[in-house]
């Protein structure tokens, strides 16, 4: 069954392809495919306070992000095919300032590269409402969240199944044996995020499974579940819902997030011993969202995650951090607001604070009883006509501090990210 899996998008793609007439070829294959461009100009800027060895990371970069999705083939199975092309250009960076995930560097010279390209092929296959994708692969679940947060996206290797045969159900199915990294071109064995030393972090596999779906209970319900395993280093289950509370012309919305965590197999990173128990409660009124959150860690160890991956819990949208360290609690407090009401559509705004406490680090990190904060702001704005109609500008703003020790992974800083995004649609 492995040796299926690994077959690549475009070997499987093109034995498709060639075994099809071609007449049944071009019906649904290139009527219903469609091409775009995302033109990304991201800046990046780190600037870290206290005793560091590195004082900054700071790098300017151009992304271009083509993507072709074919249509499928005509008949009771229909075969496609997806192309993704990725390619990300330095506009300035050195050596001592290299790190902000949006260039590849040199390990010894940390020299920063002019330019790296990478190119992904998927072919898939569909049968009434359930498809299966082979080749480079993206997911967006609570279990493996490819990180969409820099110049260029991460994305995996393997094979995945999505159907909604069933209704009211979202069903999942996944085998990953690589993934690549936001700033890198090669493939490699995937690891656990360890940050602070929380897990071996030079332990790598090459197999992660998931599997789980989303149910629509009813229109204002959504339970969910997945399960994962990292082999031979960690598996989660997690559980969660959604819900949203009429109240008139407002809305409560509860988001439920549980995760359990512990080691797999011959668990070659480590103990890993996790409960993770979070809640956001989100009030809106018109254009205003104010939300309180809470997020408890207990068990032994830190929540483990796959390295480069966003880990999907409360404190998600963190720019420096993760708040997942072993032991920690931390509360939350968001406003948005949509200026669209203020006679500005297009722009919106966000600002945040979210501290954690209780953290437990090794004693040459801190020890116990430490803590960490974070302040956030964001304005972002999508122009509505003219010349530049559908251009995104984004700025976001952090400030973090905490009280570990020095040589600790997470340093306090403050942090800049600027975004100015296009997408234009080929055909």
């Amino acid at each position: 069954m492995a040796s299926m899996y690994r077959l690549t998008g475009a070997g499987l793609a093109a034995c498709v392809w060639i075994s099809l007439p071609q007449a049944v070829q071009a019906a649904g294959f290139i009527d219903d495919s469609s091409a775009n461009l995302t033109l990304r100009n991201y800046y990046f800027d780190r600037d870290y306070k206290g005793a560091s060895v590195q004082s900054a990371a700071r790098e300017w970069a151009q992304g271009f992000i083509l993507n072709f999705s074919s249509g499928f083939t005509n008949g009771p199975v229909g075969f496609g095919l997806n192309a993704q092309g990725l390619l990300g250009v330095k506009l300035d960076s050195s050596p001592d300032r290299y790190g902000t995930g949006l260039l590849p560097y040199s390990m010894n010279a940390h020299e920063p590269a002019d330019e790296y390209s990478k190119l992904g092929l998927t072919a898939k296959v569909k049968i009434s409402r359930t498809e299966l994708q082979a080749g480079t692969i993206s997911t967006l679940l609570p279990v493996a969240f490819a990180s969409p947060t820099r110049l260029l996206p991460q994305t995996f290797r393997g094979a995945y199944l999505r159907s909604k045969d069933l209704e009211n159900f979202t069903f999942h199915l996944g085998w990953l044996d690589r993934m690549n990294q936001r700033d890198s071109t090669n493939y490699q064995k995937m690891s656990v995020a360890s940050p602070n030393g929380r897990f071996n972090g030079a332990a790598t596999s090459d197999q992660f499974e998931f599997v789980g779906g989303d149910y629509q209970w009813s229109p204002a319900l959504v339970l969910k579940y997945y399960h994962a395993e990292l082999q031979d280093v960690y598996k989660k289950n997690y559980y969660g819902f959604e819900h949203v509370l009429l109240m008139g012309q407002d809305k409560l919305k509860t988001d439920f997030r549980y995760f359990v965590s512990d080691e797999a197999g011959a668990a070659n990173a480590g103990k890993v011993d996790n409960r993770n128990l979070g809640v956001m409660f989100s009030y809106i009124h018109g254009p205003h969202r104010l939300g309180a959150g809470f997020m408890q860690l207990s068990g032994s160890t830190a929540m483990p995650y796959l390295a480069g991956t966003e880990p999907l819990v409360i404190s998600e949208g963190a720019l420096s951090a993760d708040f997942l360290n072993a032991h920690e609690r931390s509360w939350q407090t968001r406003y948005d607001y949509d200026f669209a009401a203020s006679g500005i559509p297009g722009l919106k705004g966000m600002a945040r604070y979210l501290h954690g406490s209780d953290i437990d680090l090794p004693v040459r990190l801190g020890g116990g009883g430490l803590t960490e904060s974070e302040k956030d702001i964001e304005f972002s704005y999508v122009v509505q006509s003219g010349t530049f109609k559908d251009v995104t500008f984004r700025v976001r703003h952090a400030w973090y501090r905490n009280d570990f020790a020095p040589t600790a992974s997470f340093r306090d800083d403050n942090e800049l990210r600027v975004n100015i995004d296009y997408t234009l649609a080929l055909w």
